[in-house]
């Protein structure tokens, strides 16, 4: 019984975890509203689920403004670059999908090919943001070391742009995933990244008991 009343044990740990999840998701949303402000948002998000869901550590929201904050500077540029490079590839898709389903033959196999030659930038915007939140990084640097790892790991950066694509259409479809699908994306994208990150980082082990985000 008494096991039930500690905070650290059985229900209690259960409950937080699920404030915790719903909490930064809601927390995510509401500070990518002005868009500009996503990609600091997300380096933030990723940080903390490996921190605070994955590890287990306490103190979510805090880890989470503290990443905010000191990744503020690069992860707002870096985004204004992203989504200028995403607005022009968008725009791009659209085209080519118009002239392909109007008039077939070639013009559908260019459509085709644009489209799956889409992941290579698909893959950089989702490895951008958990770097940063995982390392220190120049915005040059970071888009840099984003296409290294897009290319030096191709499998896992087309599975990781499928997840993110599916969790987008999913939430689009029903609001309601918004609660907490943002969090648990990033948790699955994290069982990737952090692998990745273990493999071309060895220090990153000992960052784990002095990071620079905290």
């Amino acid at each position: 019984m008494g096991d039930f009343f500690n905070p650290e044990k059985g229900i209690w740990v259960w409950l937080s975890t699920m404030v915790d999840i719903c909490g930064l998701s809601i927390l995510w949303i509401f500070l990518c509203l002005p868009v500009v402000t996503a990609g600091p948002a997300t380096a933030a998000l990723y940080y903390t689920v490996v921190k605070c869901v994955r590890g287990r550590e306490s103190g979510a929201f805090g880890y989470y403004f503290r990443s905010l904050r000191q990744n503020f500077r690069t992860g707002f540029l870096a985004g204004l670059v992203a989504l200028a490079a995403a607005a022009a590839l968008l725009g791009g898709h659209f085209i080519v999908r118009w002239y392909g389903t109007r008039w077939g033959g070639a013009a559908y196999i260019l459509y085709v090919a644009y489209y799956f030659a889409l992941t290579l930038p698909a893959g950089v915007l989702c490895w951008l943001f958990p770097l940063l939140g995982r390392f220190e990084y120049t915005v040059a640097g970071l888009f840099r070391a984003a296409l290294q790892l897009t290319v030096a790991h191709l499998p896992s950066t087309v599975v990781v742009v499928l997840l993110t694509a599916q969790t987008a259409v999913f939430c689009v479809q029903r609001w309601w995933p918004v609660l907490f699908m943002p969090v648990i994306a990033m948790l699955l994208v994290s069982l990737f990244f952090e692998r990745i990150f273990q493999k071309h980082s060895p220090e990153l082990a000992a960052q784990e008991e002095s990071d620079p985000n905290e």
